[in-house]
């Protein structure tokens, strides 16, 4: 009846239609709206009573689609009809009269200037307000005027006692110009008499500074001279110096181009001085060998000697005992002529084989010396193959150790090449998710700082957290946590209704069980905490969903707007939100909570918890109480997105962490540069130790081999020749018997 009572007195004060919940002033007869009006015309009349007892009657009359006026009970104008309600006090425009529903709180909401507006029409005074705007440019005017002549007045007085002033000074400046012009001729006369006195000691001081000045000067230019010298010799040593840096640097280039050459020449020099080595070895032992021959020389000329003298002695002795034989053999003249006949006969019969005989001797001393010249070959070639084996052996101990050095430098240089691709690989995916390590750490710490999450912790909030904390360590598969960090609205619109609807129980902590509640009760007894609210699973009245609101259009349910990954806290997120619809605006919530089918769903449904609360906050209750959202509301609703922003802190602590770790692992590119110089190295190394592998094999080697082969064929050739020398020798000597045999003969 109350909406009725003041559409009906809006009416009769001319209030707009549009403000009346109709479309046209027909549809306020009772029954229009449903198309059967009990009668076609409706009045409203208002009595208004003044202190001196007399009535005035306001009458507004419906006929068909149009109104009629009536001021007591006279037909009149809407102007009419409205001056008269003003001279009475109430404004139509001003709306002084009826307080709509939601009218104070608009009121609450508008600005100082935008309510001393509204106070303004309400009291109607701005209908003077022009009027007083002129009158108060008037006297701000005549108030400038008047400040004006004013200060012009004491502005003259001023300027006359400043010009008494200035002439009183002016006086007394001429007086003090006078007693200065005095007192500087004074002080002239002064100075000329002390400058006279001063020009002849400066004179004075003049000569002797010009004496000092040539003594000086004298000086000067022999030092002038030494220094000139001493420049021409500093340009000379420039020059020197100048072109020994280029001659350095050049030999310096060709020092860098030589190496390489140097290095292998080096390897060279060490192999020939190897050799040089070995072939003064075999120079000291053909010394010795030498020195060996020439002591049997000496030894056999001095037996030469000896049997030379033997021999002669022998002739000799032959001889006397010849001559003996003959003095005490006393031939007669026949028998010495037979005698020298047969002598004769017998040296001419024996002198062809005496001379074959010789012949065959110096033969024989031939073959002996060719015997000797063949032994001391044969024993030159045996050394030189002793020393050409030993070379071999030697440059294949080379060549295994060679082998050896190359298989251990190229698993080296294959290792190093590895650990080389490893390490790059490393670094170049280092240093990518560095960048991308930092484009998203500069994201988040941009969002940490846009939403200003940067905050310290008060001491009560710490110490809530400590006792959860100890809490789960006491019982780990029990306690779960707190409500709010077990779930969150599916979308950020949802924030402030989930927060009003899930209110005290935002901080409650779930727990599995009855027990365990109590236990952490008592824990909390103990540690002396903060009271804390237990939400057990087992021990929750949950009441079942009514499937039908989610029929209605414009609204969701509470169960289906908070999401969690943890099954069993969807018992508690029932328990908390009940049968609670959630509404896009204030208007469907309201509509929902009161007006719409939900309502006959709720008394349907009465044993059921109900209730609708709008996007912004405002909770619409079945007992018609209406709580409205406020800035605590929105200050609690943060906690979904401190949460948030405690992910994104973690985030970025972790973030941070692999930052460090990825930059230790970027630091390895000092690393990698030694370890690309040991594989140059390694790799240069190798290479010269293949040329010089190559070098001995296809070179040193096949040339020892040769030779080898040379000598033993020599070798070869000087043993048959000793065989041959000596069957020809053993022939002779049986010759030299025969021919012996038949000189003994004759």
């Amino acid at each position: 009846g109350k909406s009725n009572i003041m559409d009906a007195v809006s009416f009769v004060i001319c209030e707009k239609t549009s403000n009346l919940r109709v479309k046209s002033v027909r549809e306020l007869i009772h029954g229009a709206h449903v198309g059967k009006p009990v009668s076609s015309t409706a009045s409203v009349m208002i009595v208004y009573r003044e202190e001196d007892g007399e009535e005035k009657t306001f009458s507004r009359v419906i006929r068909g689609s149009c109104s009629e006026f009536l001021f007591n009970d006279n037909s009149v104008s809407r102007s009419t009809y409205i001056s008269e309600l003003e001279k009475v006090g109430i404004l139509v425009k001003a709306r002084n009269c009826l307080i709509f529903q939601g009218t104070v709180e608009s009121i609450a909401v508008k600005k100082p200037k935008e309510r001393t507006q509204l106070f303004e029409q309400i009291s109607n005074s701005w209908e003077y307000a022009e009027d007083y705007e002129r009158k108060k440019k008037k006297m701000q005017q005549a108030e400038e005027d008047a400040q004006f002549n004013y200060n012009k007045k004491k502005s003259v007085a001023a300027e006359r006692k400043q010009a008494k002033i200035e002439k009183e000074e002016a006086e007394h400046y001429q007086m003090l110009l006078k007693e200065l012009d005095e007192e500087r001729i004074q002080l002239q006369l002064f100075q000329l008499y002390h400058n006279e006195n001063n020009i002849d000691f400066v004179k004075r001081a003049l000569d002797e500074k010009n004496m000092e000045t040539s003594i000086k000067k004298e000086s000067l230019s022999k030092a002038e001279d030494a220094f000139r010298t001493k420049k021409k010799v500093l340009g000379v040593l420039n020059r020197d110096q100048q072109l020994m840096e280029r001659e350095m640097k050049t030999l310096e280039a060709s020092l860098i181009q030589q190496r390489p050459l140097y290095i292998k020449a080096k390897e060279n020099t060490s192999y020939q001085i190897k050799k040089v080595e070995m072939s003064k070895k075999s120079l000291r032992d053909k010394e010795n060998s030498c020195d060996k021959e020439k002591q049997n020389i000496k030894e056999l000329e001095i037996e030469l000697n000896d049997v030379e003298k033997a021999w002669r002695a022998f002739e000799k002795k032959a001889e006397e005992e010849i001559l003996l034989r003959a003095a005490d053999i006393e031939l007669r003249e026949s028998q010495l002529e037979r005698y020298r006949e047969l002598k004769e006969v017998a040296r001419k019969k024996v002198a062809t084989l005496t001379q074959q005989l010789k012949k065959l001797r110096w033969e024989e001393k031939a073959d002996q010396e060719r015997l000797k010249l063949n032994r001391r070959k044969k024993k030159e070639v045996e050394e030189n193959i002793k020393q050409t084996v030993e070379q071999i052996e030697e440059h294949k101990k080379r060549i295994e150790k060679l082998e050896e050095y190359i298989k251990i430098c190229t698993e080296t240089l294959a290792e190093k090449k590895q650990q080389e691709e490893v390490l790059t690989k490393e670094i170049e995916n280092a240093t990518i998710r560095i960048a991308e390590v930092n484009e998203e750490l500069n994201k988040i710490v941009g969002e940490l700082q846009n939403a200003k999450i940067d905050y310290h912790e008060g001491r009560r909030q710490q110490m809530r957290a400590e006792i959860l904390e100890s809490l789960k360590r006491l019982y780990p598969d029990s306690v779960f946590g707190r409500l709010l960090d077990l779930c969150h609205p599916i979308h950020k619109k949802y924030q402030l209704a989930v927060t009003k609807v899930f209110s005290k129980y935002m901080t409650a902590i779930v727990v599995a069980t009855e027990k365990t509640a109590r236990d952490c009760i008592r824990f909390l007894k103990q540690e002396r905490a903060e009271p804390e609210t237990f939400l057990a699973l087992d021990y929750l009245d949950v009441k079942p969903i009514n499937e039908k609101l989610r029929e209605i259009k414009g609204a969701k349910m509470m169960v289906d707007v908070v999401q969690t990954p943890f099954a069993p806290l969807k018992k508690v997120i029932q328990f908390v939100s009940g049968n609670g619809l959630v509404c896009e605006t204030i208007k469907e919530a309201k509509h929902i909570a009161f007006d719409g089918p939900v309502r006959f769903i709720w008394f349907y449904f009465i044993f059921f918890f109900f209730q609708t609360v709008a996007l912004d906050g405002t909770l619409f209750l079945k007992s018609g109480v209406i709580s409205g959202g406020s800035s605590d509301l929105r200050f609690k609703a943060r906690c979904w997105d401190d949460k948030e922003m405690n992910k994104m802190k973690e985030k970025r602590d972790s973030l941070i962490n692999e930052l460090k770790d990825l930059m230790k692992i970027k630091r390895k590119e000092t690393d990698l540069k030694q370890l690309y110089a040991q594989c140059h190295g390694t790799q240069t190394r190798l290479k010269y130790s293949q040329s010089e592998l190559e070098l001995i094999k296809k070179k040193h080697l096949a040339n020892l081999y040769t030779e080898k082969s040379k000598l033993e064929s020599e070798l070869v050739n000087i043993e048959s020749q000793h065989d041959m020398i000596n069957e020809g020798v053993a022939q002779r000597k049986e010759k030299i018997q025969e021919f012996q045999e038949k000189i003994n003969e004759v």
